[in-house]
């Protein structure tokens, strides 16, 4: 070992996956008291806000694999929160749908998701924290999305 070596703390993305463990755990354990995880959710909101409707669509949107999607789904039908439904306009496509249940769920989930940015990131000064949100943006090669781009549901 050399004086020279940088350590596990000089590593920037060390402390962004000490950061990111400790929002998912926080949040990780607000949503087991209703029942859903943090994947559960993703679908879940991302359905409920109309930014995707198949799983294919979910999968692409949340940034993972499709089959994980069908599994969540499953888990999500089992648990009376979503549907499939055939699409009216093509046999061989199957949209996702909330239930009542999942309707009503959906929101306050959002609400805590909110309160546990709040908890990490509330602190910063408005400015900043969209400019660290545009720097992590552009980190993961994502384009912030238009608000104003038709079919996407505003909050």
């Amino acid at each position: 070992m050399t004086a020279s070596s940088s350590g596990l703390r000089d590593h920037l993305g060390y402390w962004l996956r000490r950061l990111s463990d400790d929002v998912h755990g926080r949040f990780e354990r607000q949503l087991a008291e209703h029942g859903v995880t943090v994947s559960q959710w993703a679908v879940l909101i991302t359905v409920h806000r109309g930014d995707a409707s198949t799983t294919r669509e979910v999968a692409r949107y949340v940034g993972i694999d499709a089959g994980a999607v069908s599994r969540l789904v499953d888990r999500l039908i089992a648990k009376g929160l979503m549907s499939r439904e055939s699409d009216p306009g093509s046999r061989r496509i199957m949209r996702l749908a909330l239930t009542e249940a999942g309707r009503d769920l959906t929101p306050r989930l959002a609400e805590i998701a909110d309160l546990n940015d709040a908890h990490f990131f509330a602190h910063l000064d408005p400015a900043r924290r969209l400019l660290l949100e545009d720097w992590i943006r552009g980190l993961v090669g994502e384009v912030p999305p238009d608000p104003s781009a038709p079919g996407k549901a505003q909050p």
